[in-house]
């Protein structure tokens, strides 16, 4: 045998003995140890922050890397690496008064492996990787048009960091609260190369151990984390965590009902209605046995149509005209499919884009479309949709496939042949990036809790992501750029409301609901909050002792 092949199997026995042993300690009944158990269905891609585009990236992120600011429970950007800031009168200089007693987690890349402290220049190296074309961010979006990425981002000093914007733009503490902005140290980057993604560290609340892709990612406490609770202990109350990637949420339930894992983040649809009334409540035989926390949180799951009419992909299809994309908003029974499918966890989105929860109120003023399958009819009649037509291929991911099925059949009763396609969620995250899916489901959970970031996917100059149905309105365009203008609030809330009337009227999408987000919880975690952004926040949790 080839030493070199020999060698990779000695390491891979021994990382999978390793692993053995770890995995069958994957109880939460510890004498010594506080572990926190959870599952990733869809798997994670990358523990680099400048590909920070999905939940499960993200949630991994937070445990292991701070930001400049974040966003508590009631949506409010609140201090974190950063301890204040000040706000030039023209609203273009936003200067950081930067903490001096944070100090990045031991790593191999910092002489002798000690981590050195935080400094303003590691906010500047973070931001314009970010930038950086060479990086290939997910990300690189965000800055867009926003920050010039040479003299946009300032070290004054080692503890005061200036950013400079090309104009105002309101809601750019939130894109700073982004998992996107974590602060990295170049020194990490540098050693590693491109095998950062799976060698994070950062001054977070927990630091990487071990990765298996495909089996486990395990991160232990960083015992020099900076944070402190209110009576003076310091963060976190855990000693660990591990991340199982069973890929079968049927699986992960049952791991969950055995006592393997300290939560789950919704629930595989074959159990809901053993677990679940329609209503969304714990069946009495559940009740007590495990914690049932569901809150609205700021997320909403559509449909997305390709508009781009210079794509041959439209060019071909009925959905190149708004009365056909109109008719399938109106074909869809939201509410029965809340009930029936959903167990009622989420709110059927009768409205705009824009979900309840943030203060421009589109709910309250945008008027979306209700269940009406006779003047979807007539709107198909109106395109000329009769006899023979093309069948629409409708792209979804597995754990979606039902919700997509649902709706194919409600097409196909206005008298549209729709064939839902089930997908991997990374393909289909590269076609729509790429803008080769036609018809999409779709979800946008807020990065940041203003409406500009749901509007954002329509602004015609921006690319996909976030703009993945290639709209193009130049009365929205204008709107948008007069909001991001705008320091009056409520001036500001009412652009939002007539941008996202335009985009409803257009129907680019086809919201389906504004999602709640449902955690079953072990009784013996303590100190799970709910927060509108659905963020896995771990540095408070505890476990009781003794279970």
């Amino acid at each position: 045998m080839n030493i070199g092949v020999f060698n990779m199997f000695v390491r891979r026995y021994y990382l999978l003995c390793f692993l053995v042993l770890v995995l069958s300690c994957s109880r939460l009944r510890h004498d010594d140890k506080k572990v926190f158990y959870y599952n990733e269905t869809t798997g994670i891609a990358t523990l680099d922050p400048a590909f920070a585009k999905n939940q499960s990236i993200m949630w991994a992120l937070h445990q292991v890397y701070n930001t400049l600011v974040e966003i508590d429970s009631n949506l409010n950007i609140v201090p974190s690496l950063a301890k204040n800031w000040d706000i030039s009168a023209d609203r273009l200089t936003f200067t950081f008064h930067l903490r001096t007693d944070v100090f990045f987690q031991d790593n191999d890349a910092f002489p002798g492996g000690k981590g050195r402290r935080f400094v303003a220049q590691d906010v500047v190296y973070s931001l314009q990787r970010i930038m950086n074309k060479a990086t290939a961010s997910s990300g690189a979006w965000i800055f867009n048009n926003r920050v010039d990425n040479i003299s946009g981002f300032i070290a004054a000093n080692d503890s005061t960091f200036q950013l400079k914007l090309i104009r105002p733009f309101h809601p750019i503490l939130g894109i700073l609260s982004m998992q996107y902005c974590s602060i990295i140290a170049h020194e990490v980057v540098e050693k590693y190369g491109r095998d950062f993604r799976s060698h994070p560290c950062g001054t977070g609340p927990f630091q990487f151990f071990l990765w298996d892709e495909g089996q486990a990612l395990i991160m232990h406490r960083n015992p020099h984390y900076w944070e402190h609770d209110e009576q003076g202990k310091q963060l976190p109350y855990l000693d660990g965590l591990k991340i199982s990637f069973y890929d079968n949420k049927a699986t992960e339930f049952l791991e969950f009902r055995q006592g393997r894992l300290s939560f789950i983040n919704d629930i595989d649809p074959s159990f809901k209605d053993e677990v679940l009334t329609k209503k969304g409540e714990l069946r009495a035989d559940w009740q007590g046995k495990v914690l049932l926390h569901k809150h609205s949180y700021l997320n909403t799951e559509y449909f997305g149509i390709l508009v781009d009419t210079s794509n041959p992909l439209v060019k071909l299809s009925p959905l190149r005209q708004k009365a056909v994309r109109q008719a399938i908003n109106y074909a869809i029974n939201r509410r029965q499919l809340m009930m029936y499918i959903r167990n009622s966890i989420g709110i059927p989105a009768g409205e705009g884009m824009v979900p309840s929860g943030l203060p421009s109120q589109n709910t309250v003023f945008v008027k979306g479309y209700t269940y009406n399958p006779d003047t979807a009819r007539l709107l198909l009649k109106k395109a000329g949709i009769t006899g023979d037509i093309p069948t629409i291929k409708l792209l979804t991911i597995p754990i979606y496939a039902d919700i997509a099925s649902f709706a194919a059949k409600q097409l196909e009763d206005i008298g549209l042949k729709v064939q839902v396609e089930v997908i991997q969620k990374s393909l289909l995250l590269e076609q729509t990036a790429k803008n080769q899916a036609l018809f999409f489901r779709g979800s946008w959970i807020a990065d940041y809790p203003d409406a500009e970031n749901y509007m954002a996917m329509f602004y015609s100059k921006n690319p996909s992501p976030p703009n993945y149905t290639r709209y193009n309105n130049p009365a929205f365009d204008a709107l948008y750029e007069r909001a991001l203008q705008e320091n009056d609030d409520s001036a500001r809330y009412i652009l939002y409301r007539q941008m996202d009337q335009i985009v409803i009227n257009d129907a680019p999408v086809v919201p389906v609901w504004y999602d709640e987000a449902l955690h079953l919880v072990n009784t013996n975690i303590v100190g799970m909050q709910a927060n509108a952004l659905n963020l896995l926040e771990l540095r408070r949790v505890d476990i009781k002792p003794g279970r």
